[in-house]
């Protein structure tokens, strides 16, 4: 399933958000997405075994730090890139003492959020 986080309309969970991020190989992830790569360009630049770059892939998107999208391939061969989905993370503590974060997202390019409706699209069929 591809996931787009600029689609969600709540923000997520702060505790997976630090989660995600005391994760020193997460964070290295992140730093390696200069534009968007598969997992298994992710694991051999990262050195992380490709099942741990799935997991962790797996919680960062959770926590709405990367987003999903699938690269269309004339081979039938589609692959899903991952990209980073923020630009900052500010967590802080509301009026009640309760965690609260602020995700600054970078505005999407046109043939960006193309991609995304013809995933949603490609879902529903």
């Amino acid at each position: 399933m591809v996931r787009d986080p600029s689609s969600h309309e709540e923000e997520p969970d702060p505790r997976e958000i630090l989660s995600a991020l005391s994760d020193d190989d997460a964070v290295e992830m992140i730093a390696a997405l200069d534009r968007p790569k598969t997992a298994s360009q992710i694991s051999e630049e990262c050195d992380i075994p490709l099942s741990t770059t799935y997991r962790k892939l797996e919680r960062l998107t959770r926590a709405d730090l990367l987003q999903e999208s699938t690269e269309i391939r004339r081979d039938g061969q589609h692959t899903t890139l991952y990209s980073v989905a923020f630009e900052s993370v500010i967590i802080e503590l509301d009026d009640q003492n309760e965690l609260d974060v602020d995700l600054s997202r970078p505005e999407r390019a046109k043939d960006q959020r193309l991609a995304a409706l013809w995933s949603e699209i490609r879902e529903e069929t």
